[in-house]
């Protein structure tokens, strides 16, 4: 879908355990990136799987949405959630 931003979870295949909280435009795209070694934070636990995306019109809410995943409160959330 065109005009959207997404804030998604990955989960690490081999590491259950592992998640990756990010931003982006184009997720088929950027999951290529995260399993091809292209993201030093997320190159040592691949390969990686969208858990969840959720996907916004307004690019400052999904940024202020994944600021609020990376917090302490957000990961609570995540965990209980998704």
């Amino acid at each position: 879908m065109k005009n959207f931003y997404y804030v998604y979870i990955l989960i690490s295949e081999e590491y259950p355990k592992q998640k990756y909280i990010g931003f982006t435009t184009n997720l088929k795209e950027r999951l290529k990136k995260h399993n091809s070694g292209g993201c030093t934070h997320t190159s040592k636990f691949k390969p990686w799987h969208i858990e969840t995306a959720i996907a916004f019109r307004s690019k400052e809410k999904a940024i202020t949405f994944e600021m609020y995943l990376k917090s302490g409160s957000g990961r609570e959330f995540t965990r209980r959630h998704f």
